[in-house]
């Protein structure tokens, strides 16, 4: 008993949707990314690390401090100083007045 399955193809026109909107998606995704490490890279360098490559935000997290319930944002990046020629990893604390402060060790 062979049962012929019937299949029904999609429209082009679905098809063509789904593809822009998949290629949309990809540009969209690269952009944030690449504006993300670019503007950590100029946080860094007003923090002292001017020759930075391969800098890479690892994520962000949303903090409040316990006793002012003041809420700021904290990234953790990982990136290589070509100054002090070593990889380094750490915090990059973000205040909610716009302030930036650091905790990186470089190895």
């Amino acid at each position: 008993m062979s049962h012929n399955v019937e299949v029904r193809r999609l429209p082009k026109k679905t098809v063509v949707i789904i593809a822009i909107m998949s290629i949309a998606t990809i540009i969209g995704f690269g952009f944030i990314m690449m504006t993300k490490n670019l503007k950590m890279e100029e946080v860094l360098s007003s923090l002292g690390h001017e020759k930075i490559s391969s800098i890479k935000v690892v994520n962000r997290m949303s903090v409040e401090d316990k006793e002012t319930k003041v809420k700021s944002t904290v990234y953790k990046v990982t990136f290589f100083d070509e100054t002090l020629n070593k990889e380094c990893i750490g915090f990059v604390h973000r205040s909610n007045h716009g302030k930036y402060s650091k905790d990186i060790d470089c190895k």
